[in-house]
């Protein structure tokens, strides 16, 4: 009836692992995206990553001034419309705010 411990030290690399995968995901998302404009869906499609994680991933990229969103049409993937996406800075649209002072 001896059940073992959780030490912390045994939650910890528990944490860590998880973090490495989050980690893993997030760099797999972000190189697909260098060389592809895509969906959502369509990147979840290629990667097999869930598209939760990428809509997450999303907000971060898109908070830290590395992902654009491009042109919203068609998904190739649902047939609905949605924002093509791009890590790529040569497919950033430029934007023209700074230029009007």
């Amino acid at each position: 009836m001896n059940k073992p411990l959780n030490t912390p030290l045994n939650y910890l690399h528990k944490r860590r692992s998880k973090s490495k995968y989050f980690k893993n995901q997030l760099k797999t998302i972000f190189q697909y995206l260098q060389e592809h404009i895509a969906t959502a869906s369509m990147v979840s499609d290629a990667t097999g990553i869930p598209q939760k994680n990428i809509c997450r991933y999303k907000r971060d990229l898109e908070k830290a001034g590395r992902l654009w969103e491009i042109t919203k049409k068609k998904c190739k993937q649902t047939g609905f419309k949605a924002w093509y996406l791009s890590t790529n800075p040569q497919n950033a649209p430029h934007n023209n705010q700074l230029n009007l002072f």
